[in-house]
Order: C-alpha cells, then structure tokens, then sequence
C-alpha cells in the first residue's frame, strides 16, 4: 500500500520512516489548531517537571560533551579523516565557515543579539549585582557569550562528528540510526533503528519550526518598526509561507547554487552591519569591550559550565536558569542532528582534529565578535546614552523588536532596520532549505551527492516545517512563543541521552577501525658505568620503523585468506603479458 503510494507521490524515500513521521507531525498541527490551550497545558507540566528536576543533567550533559571533543581531537584519534585517508576537504575554509555559520545559529544571534545581553543587564542572573550597572554588565557577557560559544557549538560539533565518520568513513546512510551500529549492528535497519530516525525527525522538525518561530517574530517586529504591521498571528503566518516559500526555491537550486550561495551573501552583510555599528557607535568603547568580554568568558566558563543555582539569591532568580540554559540545551539538541548532517556533509575530507577545533573555534570566534560589538553597544547607549532599551525590552518584554530599538540608536535607523530584515529573512532561509535537504536525507537514508532525490519531496519537509511554527505561533493563543520553548524542552530530552550513547559509539567504531596501538618500542640500554661505555651505548641506533606498520585482513590475499601469487595479483603486470 505505502509503496503504491510512494510511486503515485513520485516518492524515492523509505516509506515507513516518511509516512510515520509525516503523519505525527500532521497529527499535532491538527490537535493544537483545534486544542491549543490543553496543548500548551501539557507540554507545560512536562517542560516544567524536566527543567526542575531534570537541569542539572543538562548542564553537566554539555559541558561532558566539550570534554569529550576536545580529548578526542588531541588523541590518537586526530588525525583520522572524515572520509578516505586520502580525501581533502573539498570546500575553503571560508566558504566553510560561512555555511556552518548560516546553518546553524545565524538566525539566533540576530534575535538575541541585543535582547539577551540587554536581559541580564536589567535583571542579573546571579544577583547580588546592582541591575544597569558595570557589574551587571559583566555578568550579563559572561552569561550570554556561556550560552552562545563552545557549549551551544559543542552540541552541534558532537552528533556532526559521528555522522561524518559513519557516513563517510564506514559509508552508511545518512540517518541518525547509522551512529549506533557499533552497538545495534542490523538492527538499525530494522525496526528499532527506523524508531530512532522517526524520533529524531521529528525532533529536528520542531526544533527547526522553534528557530522559524523566532525568526518570524523577529521579521514581524521589523516590519513593525518599518511600516507600522502590528504584531499579530495573520501576519506571522504570511512571513512564514512568504518566507517557507522562497526556501523551498533555493531547495530547488541545490546546496552549490542556493545554500551556499545565500550563506556567503548572509555573511558578508552581517559583517558589513557590524562594521557599521563599530564605525558609527563609540568605536574604541566597542573595541576594548569586545576583547574584553573574550577575557571574561573565558575567565568564568569552568565556573558557568557546571554552575547549577543551588543557592539563589532570590526566590524570582531560583528559576532562571531552567528558563535560559536549559531551555537553550533541550532547543538546540533537537536540531542538532538538522545541523549536524548538514556540518558532515560540507566537511568531508578533513581530519577529526581540524573538524572539532575548525566547528568549535570558527563560528565561537564569530559570535564573541557579535555579541561583543552589540552587547557592549547596547550598554554604552543605556549608560551613556539616551537608553530605553531595558524598558523595551524587559519591561514591555518586546524581545523580537530589541535589534530595531538598538537600531534606532544610529545613522540611517530606517535603511539599517530594513537590511536587518532582510538578513533574518536570508538566515531564515537558509535555515529551512538546509534543514529541509537534511530532513529528507535522514528520512530516505540517501545521500543527495549520489542518489538526487525528487524536489517536491524536499519542499514537503521545508513546507511541514513552516506549518508547525506557524501552528505554534497561531494556535496556542498569545503565548506562541512559550509554547514553542516547552515543546522543545520535553522533546529535547530523549535527543539528550542519545549524546552520551553517541561518544561511547564513536569511540567503539573508530577504535575497531583502526586496530589495535602497536607496541612501544625504546632503544635496549646496557648498564654503563663508564663514560666510555656511555659513549658506546649512546651511538647505538634508535628503533626504525618497519612497514607496513599495520595488517589490513584481505589486503594482497585470495579469498580463503592465503597469500597472493605475483600472477595472481590482478592489478599486477605478468611476464605473459
């Protein structure tokens, strides 16, 4: 039945992993439209009782997690490349950096650029800070660069290695289930393995409709400052099929001419806005705040990374952590299998090494940058300035509109908001396209390189993606973005334990691929109680290695296992010939 289907759909994809997934995503568009409040109600309880109970593992997860990575690129395992030995990486670095920087949180650092910082400058998460001042300034950019540096890209850099490794260096297909065959070996083409890849699809969908959510709300806000549209659900369902629609065109062009292109143009107008800010702001305020925000971060990580609120300093402060960091872990670990796959396939070829620091340091240099220029703008102006960004931001709560109130602020407000619409709209794009050629790669378990598969099937998950946010956004009353945090809490959960199975099996299938270390061996010295003999003994030559070094069972042999004759070396000349 589902194989007729597929052929009368013009279908190539694995109909059980697309027609369930499909249909539990379709199934909570409609409940929430005609239920959104006992929607909300249910995935509030749950959210609630997970951040409560649950945040601690959370914050001990993640920062294991960059334990883990960083281990793994200064041992052993280092130097093995993403793909043949020989294999190069086949896109610059450039090129590379702007594709990951597009796919993964381009969209989120134009909506909290502003508005986080901004956040804990009025109400500081620890307390014992006086609110507005330099203190709380500290504070604020050592929470904010905490939320948005190593951790948030160590969730992305995590499940990326291993599907780089099992997708290109053992070729297997490009689905979540793919990662655990060290463990579940056949099974994960069966049952068990296609259960993991429907969880996981529809995890990355919500989690790709969360970003969308927040994009939209963001875009809603700027046309507001621009041509007075109202906040208002009709509106934000037109920015999300207006905008779903131009990134199922640029689905239609293909990673070369569309997504690439798109993430190259996104980050060269992002680079140029922040110019603009350093050029025309307090630029050497803006400068020696930025460096020294990177000293802050890094003096406060070991602290923030296993800081876990045990003793508030208020009872209004003793949930700010679940509401912030945990909510920012459970969001971002449900598309990081969207972000991941896409980050696999840009960087084949490339060691483990270069992977993990190139993922980890790039786009982390890029948003301490970011935050740095923005952050520190958004102080001078309440400080030193006309302020009223704390009021429009935590006081009237207008957190998608934080960006074009800080806009305000400068030269040309009105062609600055514009271009910043624009450039949430490019990220928003570039955001739904790749998680949409992603999607149908994990649903399919083929790689598009090899096997294309239909565009209108691409359009559906991009199409799906926009239907979920704007059902979340439309359905679930006012408090559409709330509802879209708790849903993305309780879904992040399983997503979550999978990161741990997830480092035990990469380490298990790297280990049985290269074989066992071989022996040390150290030059044999003999008792020396001369300087002659010491002379003697200091002259005799160090081990050399011998190669081949390493065995490959079946390389040079027949198929019983016995040695190769030199006539029957097929790739070897014989006198006959």
């Amino acid at each position: 039945m589902s194989e007729r289907i597929l052929r009368a759909l013009r279908l190539k994809t694995d109909p059980g992993v697309f027609f369930t997934t499909v249909g539990v995503i379709l199934l909570f568009v409609v409940v929430t439209f005609f239920a959104g409040d006992w929607v909300g109600s249910v995935f509030g309880s749950a959210s609630g009782w997970i951040m409560t109970n649950l945040g601690w593992f959370y914050i001990f997860g993640v920062t294991a997690f960059l334990g883990f990575l960083i281990w793994i690129a200064l041992s052993r395992f280092g130097h093995v490349r993403l793909g043949g030995d020989d294999e190069l990486p086949e896109h610059s670095t450039l090129s590379w950096f702007g594709m990951l920087f597009a796919a993964g949180i381009g969209t989120i650092l134009m909506f909290w650029g502003v508005a986080e910082p901004i956040s804990h400058f009025a109400t500081p998460p620890r307390g014992g800070v006086e609110p507005g001042s330099r203190d709380a300034a500290t504070e604020a950019m050592a929470f904010t660069l905490y939320h948005f540096g190593l951790h948030t890209w160590t969730i992305f850099a995590l499940p990326a290695l291993a599907f780089a490794y099992f997708i290109y260096k053992r070729k297997m297909p490009p689905r979540v289930s793919s990662i655990f065959a060290p463990l579940l070996g056949d099974k994960i083409f069966g049952p068990l393995g296609k259960t993991i890849d429907i969880v996981a699809l529809v995890g990355t969908v919500f989690g790709v409709a969360t970003s969308v959510g927040l994009g939209t709300l963001q875009i809603n806000a700027g046309l507001d400052e621009l041509f007075g549209i109202a906040m208002s659900p009709v509106v934000q369902v037109l920015v999300i099929v207006v905008v779903t629609t131009i990134a199922c065109i640029s689905v239609a062009l293909g990673l070369e001419k569309g997504i690439k292109r798109l993430s190259n143009l996104n980050i060269a107008v992002a680079v140029a806005l922040l110019i603009f800010v350093v050029a025309t702001g307090p630029t050497l305020f803006l400068l020696k705040g930025t460096v020294e925000s990177l000293g802050i971060y890094l003096s406060t990580l070991p602290e923030l990374a296993l800081w876990n609120n045990v003793f508030p300093a208020n009872d209004d402060l003793a949930s700010w952590q679940n509401t912030w960091t945990v909510f920012y872990w459970a969001w971002t670990i449900t598309w990081s299998p969207f972000v991941g796959i896409f980050i696999a396939r840009i960087s084949r070829g490339r060691t483990i090494r270069q992977f993990v620091f190139g993922v980890l340091a790039l786009p982390v240099g890029f948003s301490v940058l970011w935050f740095g220029i923005f952050g520190m703008a958004s102080f001078h102006i309440e400080l030193f300035g006309s302020g009223g960004l704390t009021e429009a931001v935590v006081d009237d709560g207008d957190i998608p509109g934080a960006l074009f109130a800080f806009l305000s602020n400068y030269p040309l407000a009105t062609l600055l908001s514009g271009i910043a619409v624009l450039l949430v709209v490019v990220f928003f794009t570039t955001s739904v396209d790749s998680a949409s050629m992603v999607v149908d790669m994990m649903a399919s378990g083929k790689d598009d390189d090899f096997e294309p598969s239909p565009t209108h099937q691409r359009v559906i998950w991009g199409v799906l993606m926009g239907a979920v946010a704007a059902t979340l956004l439309a359905g679930t009353g006012e408090g559409g973005l709330t509802a879209l945090q708790e849903v993305i809490t309780v879904i992040g959960l399983p997503f979550f334990i999978m990161g741990f199975v997830m480092m035990y099996s990469l380490v298990r299938g790297i280990s049985n691929d290269m074989g066992e270390r071989p022996p040390t061996i150290t030059r044999q010295w003999r008792r020396a109680y001369s300087a002659e003999e010491l002379e003697k003994h200091e002259e005799a030559p160090s081990p050399e290695p011998v190669h081949p070094l390493y065995h490959i069972p079946g390389d040079g042999e027949q198929d019983d296992g016995a040695p190769l004759s030199a006539g029957d070396d097929k790739g070897t000349a014989t006198e006959k010939d």
